[in-house]
């Protein structure tokens, strides 16, 4: 009989969970925080003993797709499939923030993959839909704004030059853009900022 061996021992666990042949047994880790599987590896273990906590002996099946993360179940019984988007943006359906996705499984109904198009977009469960009267309103304010800081470009420009005309200092190019810029804080009040954002500005001196 040979005295040496080449084989390598396998350990065996009974029933009650506790092991019965010293040896060398693999096992399968989770993350003990996520649960979430991690990989393969040999463990000794020896008679009187157990496995190390969150290693199993059930191999858990691999997923076909990227998106699966595979999850020890809370009974610690069974391997699970969950849904797997770490990494990706999610967006608010409150508030249209984004942020990257760092846990696994289903996405709560307060965060969506689908990107809004614009700051006026709202969740309506499914997707988000454009407001296109905040939309239009938002541009008329905006349109206004602009309206006002050309009126108020005009205005000084004009009162300036009329001061030199008025006192018979105005340069015969200065009396000439006067009428211009008369002319143009004409059209400027014309503009019909509902229009927006169509508008044509008419173009300065």
């Amino acid at each position: 009989m040979n005295k040496y061996n080449l084989e390598i021992t396998t350990g065996e666990i009974g029933q009650d969970g506790y092991v019965s042949n010293t040896g060398w047994v693999k096992t399968y880790y989770i993350n003990e925080v996520t649960r979430e599987y991690i990989g393969a590896t040999m463990e000794h273990i020896t008679i009187g003993g157990g496995l190390p906590a969150g290693a199993y002996l059930d191999a858990p099946q691999l997923p076909e797709k990227d998106n699966i993360a595979i999850v020890r179940s809370e009974d610690e019984k069974s391997w699970l499939h969950a849904t797997d988007h770490r990494g990706k943006t999610a967006y608010s359906t409150e508030t249209r923030q984004p942020l990257e996705i760092d846990f696994i499984g289903d996405l709560p109904d307060t965060l969506t993959l689908l990107e809004p198009k614009t700051e006026f977009d709202k969740w309506n469960g499914k997707k988000w839909v454009t407001d296109t009267e905040a939309q239009k309103a938002a541009l008329i304010a905006e349109t206004d704004n602009e309206k006002a800081l050309r009126l108020s470009e005009a205005n000084s420009t004009i009162m300036y030059l009329q001061e030199s005309v008025d006192v018979d200092l105005a340069t015969e190019d200065e009396a000439a853009a006067l009428q211009e810029w008369k002319k143009y804080r004409v059209l400027l009040n014309r503009v019909d900022t509902s229009t927006a954002p169509n508008i044509e500005w008419p173009e300065k001196p």
